[in-house]
C-alpha cells in the first residue's frame, strides 16, 4: 500500500478519476427507494432533515442499471462501471460447462476493483457497512484490514466482525443496537447507526453505506411503515449531515406493485409457457433475483434470462413476445449493448416484465409462504427511476444523464 501517495493527486479506479477529499464523504445507497416514498414522508412532515438537504443542496434522479436488482446495482457503484466491467450482472448464472446455476456473492466474480480499495491503496481510510452479508466480500474486495485504515462489515452479521477479518471488533458494542432481524427494518438502522458511529469516530475520508429494501418490498410510498422507515432514515441523514461531511444518497432500484385484484403475485410463469410449446429441457429460465432471502419476493422479480441452444433462440423470443405483461424480449447481443451486460454472465434471451408483472419458472419452484402482504417487486425498466440527493450543491455538466452508479463521481468531482 502506497501511504505517502501525492495529495493533490486525483485516484482512478476502472479508468475514472475522483478527487481526494478535503473532509469526509459519505455515500449512501438505499434499497428499493424509489423518489415517491421520500416525497411521501416529506409531505406528511417526517422528513425535515431530507427535505431540508434537497432545499438547500442537490434534489435530482438518476437511472439504476437493468436488471435493476440489489446486485448489479451496489456492484455498479462500488466501481463506478456497468456490470459489463464489473461482471455481477444478478444473482446467479448458468454455468454451461458445470451444468449448474452458480450463486454470485463471492468476490472471486468481482472483475474490477473497488473505488474503497483504490482510496486506501492511495494512503487514504475508507469504511463500508451493508446490511446483507451477501454482498459484503463483493463491496469490501481488496480491503487490507491489517493497516487500521479500512472497516468493512454487514450488519447481518454484526457480532461475528472481527479486526483481522473486518477490520473493528465489537461491533454491537460499539454500534449500541442489538444484532437486528435480517427480515426487518432494524437491519437497515444498524446501517446507519454505525456510519454515524464511525463517521464520528474513525473519520473515514470515504464510506459506503448500503441498506435493504425489506420495508419496500412491503410497503408502498405513503404507507403507515414506510414513512415510519422514512423517518428514521431521515433523523440518521441529520446525524451525519451534523457530524460534517459530504452526503450523497442515491438507490439501486425503485419498486411496484406486482399483484392482482385478490392480492396474489401477477406471475408470468415463464418456463411452463417455454416447456408447454417448445418441450421440457429444451430452456432453461433463470430468474437473477434469486438470493437467500427470498421471504419478501419469493424469487419473483420483472427480469430473467433464458438458456437456449442457438437453432432455437428466434423460437424463443417470437413465442415470449406474445405473452400479456412481457414488455421487451431481445438477444444476448441485444441486451448486452442496450444494458452494458457480460455476455457469458447473462442467457441467450433477456425478458423485462411490465410495471405490474413479475416473472417466474413454474409455480411449484416458488415458495411464496413468505410474502404476507401483496407482492412488490423490481428488475425491470419501471424500477430503473432512483433519487440522487446531496446535501451540497453539485453541477452537472449540460447533456450528462447522471446514473446512479456516478453517485461518487457526484460526491468527489460534482459537488461545489
Amino acid at each position: 500500500m502506497n501511504m505517502h501517495a501525492n495529495p493533490g493527486a486525483d485516484v482512478v479506479a476502472n479508468g475514472r478519476p475522483y478527487r481526494r477529499p478535503t473532509q469526509p464523504v459519505v455515500v449512501m445507497l438505499i434499497d428499493g427507494s424509489e423518489p415517491g416514498y421520500i416525497e411521501a414522508a416529506i409531505e406528511k412532515g417526517l422528513a425535515p432533515n431530507l427535505d431540508r438537504l434537497m432545499s438547500t443542496g442537490a434534489n435530482t434522479t438518476a437511472s439504476a442499471v437493468i436488471p435493476s436488482f440489489t446486485n448489479p446495482n451496489n456492484l455498479s457503484v462500488i466501481t463506478g462501471r456497468p456490470p459489463s466491467v464489473h461482471g455481477i450482472a444478478g444473482n446467479y448464472f448458468y454455468d454451461r460447462e458445470a451444468g449448474v446455476e452458480v450463486m454470485m456473492n463471492d468476490a472471486r466474480f468481482l472483475r474490477a476493483p473497488t473505488i474503497l480499495a483504490e482510496f486506501q491503496k492511495a494512503g487514504m481510510k475508507v469504511a463500508m457497512v451493508t446490511a446483507k452479508d451477501k454482498l459484503r466480500t463483493l463491496l469490501g474486495k481488496g480491503l487490507d484490514f491489517t493497516s487500521g485504515t479500512a472497516i468493512a462489515f454487514s450488519s447481518e452479521k454484526a457480532d461475528k466482525a472481527n479486526k483481522a477479518e473486518n477490520g473493528i471488533d465489537d461491533v454491537l458494542d460499539f454500534v449500541g443496537l442489538p444484532l437486528p432481524e435480517v427480515y426487518s427494518a432494524d437491519l437497515s438502522e444498524f446501517v446507519f447507526a454505525a456510519g454515524v458511529k464511525i463517521l464520528k469516530s474513525f473519520r473515514p475520508d470515504v464510506m459506503y453505506l448500503s441498506t435493504t429494501d425489506y420495508v419496500q418490498h412491503k410497503a408502498a410510498p405513503g404507507s403507515e411503515l414506510a414513512n415510519s422507515f422514512y423517518a428514521m432514515l431521515d433523523r440518521y441523514v441529520g446525524e451525519l449531515d451534523a457530524a460534517g461531511c459530504t452526503l450523497v444518497m442515491t438507490a439501486d432500484h425503485g419498486m411496484n406493485d406486482k399483484y392482482l385484484p385478490n392480492g396474489r403475485p401477477n406471475v408470468i410463469y415463464l418456463q411452463e409457457i417455454l416447456d408447454e410449446t417448445l418441450g421440457a429441457g429444451t430452456t432453461r429460465v433463470l430468474l437473477p433475483i434469486t438470493d437467500p432471502y427470498v421471504a419478501h419476493h419469493g424469487s419473483l422479480g420483472s427480469f430473467a434470462t433464458v438458456y437456449v441452444e442457438h437453432d432455437k433462440r428466434d423460437a424463443v423470443i417470437d413465442l415470449v413476445k406474445k405473452v400479456d405483461g412481457i414488455t421487451m424480449v431481445i438477444s444476448n447481443e441485444e441486451a448486452c449493448h442496450l444494458f452494458e451486460l457480460p455476455a457469458d454472465r447473462i442467457g441467450d434471451v433477456v425478458v423485462l416484465s411490465g410495471k405490474h408483472n413479475v416473472i417466474g419458472t413454474t409455480a411449484a419452484r416458488h415458495d411464496l409462504s413468505g410474502l404476507t402482504e401483496p407482492l412488490r417487486s423490481h428488475g425491470g425498466l419501471t424500477e430503473q427511476k432512483v433519487p440522487m440527493i446531496a446535501n451540497r450543491k453539485i453541477e452537472v455538466p449540460a447533456g450528462r444523464k447522471l446514473r446512479n452508479f456516478d453517485v461518487f463521481d457526484v460526491a468527489l468531482n460534482l459537488v461545489r
